[in-house]
């Protein structure tokens, strides 16, 4: 039996990391993660969860989908080993970017973190929230 995968959407600012350069690299650990709700949410991931990643700060748009790749660890740019961090792999580019304002348009996807919490860098989405943000994206309902 396959073990159910849990979904996040994770926000980074471009300017420190692109999804471009995670695209080239081929992994991306989130370092500086320094709010204690992430870093509960990045103790929860396990390998193979789905995670959107989301440009923060200048685009403000969901750009790409990867998944959990190594679960959480001490971030080593902090002395404090309660920071952590995790490795994503990239799986997949979206066709275009699904911008904030457009989550926030979409009646279904109004009560999701990133609309709530807008300053939390690790959240969970349901399934539901990421079907629907990954069919709209791909034009099927």
């Amino acid at each position: 039996m396959e073990k159910i995968k849990n979904f996040w959407l994770v926000k980074f600012a471009p300017f420190r990391t692109s999804w471009d350069e995670i695209v080239k690299r081929g992994i991306f650990t989130m370092r500086g993660v320094r709010s204690p709700l992430a870093r509960k949410n990045l103790s929860q991931m396990k390998i193979g969860d789905i995670v959107l990643f989301y440009h923060s700060q200048t685009q403000k748009a969901i750009v790409g989908v990867m998944e959990v790749a190594r679960e959480s660890y001490p971030d080593p740019t902090s002395a404090d080993p309660k920071w952590l961090t995790c490795d994503f792999r990239p799986l997949k580019s979206l066709p275009y970017p699904v911008t904030l304002l457009e989550i926030r348009k979409n009646e279904k996807l109004r009560n999701i973190p990133l609309v709530r919490q807008p300053k939390l860098s690790v959240m969970r989405i349901s399934g539901d929230e990421f079907k629907k943000i990954i069919n709209d994206t791909l034009g099927n309902d």
